[in-house]
């Protein structure tokens, strides 16, 4: 194996990364006025604003899903436990204690197994669970008439509001581990440029340098 610096973010999913930053933000303040934590806007403008952000973020998931499953990209999210309990142990005890990140990026699996899991857990869990609610609150005028619709719209609303903490927890956890290590631009660097050093195998490195030298920066 040989370390190259290698575009693994292609452009489209920096923007895909991006733009879901600017709409889950945006999602996250006007949830907090419809819920209640603040008063800094009208409320039937967080309504609106919350609602259309809601729809822009479907929609990108929508072209996202497809763009992973066309591309190939969602391999990088195929949970496995090797080095999983290294690396556990390394967000447990050895990042405090000034040691090196036991997981070395890889061409086809730029996450770390506790990566894969956290990023899968969010997108078949969690996303599914505030699309279904999300969309079932905004239909709720067409299954009012229903038999227990009032009970069920509090079930809903609250399934909302949990999986809408739960990818508050997970930002902020985000955010957190960008501190820790190296400096937070050596983090979020390859989210605007695409590239960031991996370890390649030989076939890898001959692939790249002849079918795709784009992608790949020349060696030191």
């Amino acid at each position: 194996m040989v370390q190259r610096t290698v575009q693994i973010f292609p452009p489209f999913e920096r923007f895909y990364h991006w733009a879901q930053v600017v709409l889950v933000i945006l999602m996250t303040y006007t949830g907090f006025r419809l819920y209640g934590i603040h008063e800094w806007m009208a409320y039937d403008q967080a309504v609106l604003w919350h609602t259309y952000s809601a729809l822009l973020l479907m929609l990108l998931w929508v072209f996202a899903i497809f763009w992973h499953l066309t591309t190939g990209t969602w391999r990088h999210y195929v949970p496995t436990t090797d080095g999983l309990i290294h690396v556990m142990r390394f967000y447990s005890f050895g990042i405090f204690k000034g040691e090196d990140h036991p997981y070395r990026k890889v061409y086809w699996r730029k996450h770390n197994p506790l990566q894969s899991m956290a990023y899968l857990a969010l997108k078949v869990l969690v996303f599914p669970l505030i699309w279904i609610t999300g969309i079932a609150y905004l239909t709720y005028r067409l299954w009012e008439p229903a038999a227990g619709s009032g009970f069920w719209i509090e079930i809903v609303g609250n399934l909302h509001v949990l999986a809408a903490f739960g990818i508050l927890s997970f930002i902020v956890m985000h955010l957190y581990l960008m501190t820790t290590g190296h400096s937070i631009w050596h983090h979020i660097k390859p989210m605007f440029n695409g590239y960031d050093v991996v370890d390649l195998t030989p076939a890898e490195e001959a692939y790249l340098e002849q079918d795709e030298p784009g992608r790949i920066k020349p060696a030191e």
